[in-house]
């Protein structure tokens, strides 16, 4: 079964560099591609970040391009996402995503972590 795991969340200033890790089990995370989704409130959950199963194809929703970096380590079977220059309309819930194939198709992501929430304040 697979077990997805985030943290790294919480209350940030306007402008600030947190970094979201998740933690993958139940499957050979190295063979798969991973990805980053948010759902702010009152909003459908959106794409945000991809990387493919070897870490040297990403893909990025055209708003985080620039601040965002989506990184993997496979000896570690975690995914992260480091985020700069944060603004209050990045408040959202992230979530953690493991994809069915090794390349990030955003159209097939089928697993999914609880989500850590991070708040950005003006």
């Amino acid at each position: 079964q697979v077990q997805l795991v985030e943290s790294g969340g919480g209350l940030v200033q306007t402008g600030g560099s947190p970094r979201l890790s998740c933690a993958a089990s139940g499957r050979t995370f190295s063979l798969y591609a991973m990805g980053w989704f948010r759902q702010a409130p009152g909003k459908d959950r959106e794409f945000v970040a991809g990387i493919s199963w070897t870490g040297d194809i990403t893909n990025y929703a055209d708003s985080m391009k620039g601040r965002f970096t989506i990184s993997r380590d496979n000896a570690k079977n975690t995914v992260y996402l480091q985020m700069n220059s944060l603004k209050p309309e990045d408040t959202a819930v992230y979530y953690c995503s493991l994809n069915r194939g090794a390349y990030p198709k955003t159209d097939s992501y089928a697993y999914w972590g609880q989500g850590t929430q991070v708040t950005v304040s003006s």
